[in-house]
């Protein structure tokens, strides 16, 4: 007898659609998803990921999946919650991508971006409910702001003209990175919608655009010359790949 009252975990929840649940807790798991149609919702869309995921790469890829992401090793380990939700955000990039953005170069490892993009993530939800203090160097100081970034993590760092997208820069700081100092700035759309570019040293390059989406946020990922670029923003896919694009065409050119 299945009882849809039993709390599901997140980890309940990948196995099912990994077909990793124990088969007596399957009823319980199907009779939950049937009363909370935001979870149902969450698990067809790692599903279809998933199916995305097979389709473009069964056939170029010849290596076994490596052992840290599969998903039984990741559920026995410490907070299997937040193993989980890595897993989910894995197969969110690789399957995604705005559509015309073709990958120039080698496609990036798994750890090249998980790590990058989570860290971007944490720090977008961080500073956006920030009202007197989301960053350290205003907007108004834009041609400081770039040179005192630059001058700090070692490339050049360029605040994107933003206003064609309605955005206006509210300013950056200097932020903790992956594997160095990582530049964090800051703009803000006319209804209090604000986005963060977050950029990082990250190898290898990957010129395709990568989209993953975690509560309420989402993000777009893609990387030029040995560095990484985050932006993070509303889960609006739309939105987020019309931003990103007029990003893209102008970090492109600073060249790294």
């Amino acid at each position: 007898m299945t009882d849809s009252r039993i709390p599901v975990t997140e980890d309940e929840l990948h196995a099912w659609v990994d077909n990793e649940l124990p088969a007596e807790r399957r009823g319980d798991v199907e009779a939950w998803l049937a009363t909370h149609p935001d979870d149902a919702e969450r698990v067809q869309s790692w599903r279809a990921m998933a199916e995305m995921l097979h389709a473009r790469y069964d056939q170029v890829a010849d290596e076994s999946v490596p052992r840290r992401l599969e998903i039984e090793r990741l559920v026995r380990q410490p907070r299997k919650w937040m193993a989980g939700a890595i897993a989910a955000t894995l197969l969110a990039f690789i399957a995604g991508g705005g559509a015309g953005w073709m990958a120039r170069g080698v496609s990036a490892k798994p750890a090249a971006f998980q790590n990058l993009t989570l860290d971007a993530l944490d720090a977008h939800k961080l500073y956006v409910v920030e009202v007197r203090h989301p960053v350290e160097v205003p907007g108004s100081e834009r041609a400081h702001l770039q040179q005192w970034l630059t001058k700090r993590c070692g490339w050049e760092v360029r605040a994107p003209v933003l206003e064609a997208t309605g955005l206006k820069l509210v300013g950056g700081r200097l932020l903790p990175g992956p594997s160095g100092p990582a530049s964090f700035l800051m703009y803000e759309g006319p209804t209090g919608e604000r986005f963060t570019l977050y950029t990082s040293r990250a190898k290898p390059d990957t010129a395709q655009m990568r989209y993953t989406a975690a509560e309420n946020s989402g993000a777009m990922y893609w990387s030029e010359a040995g560095v990484g670029y985050v932006l993070s923003g509303p889960g609006d896919k739309d939105r987020l790949s019309q931003v990103a694009r007029l990003v893209y065409d102008q970090t492109e050119k600073a060249g790294g």
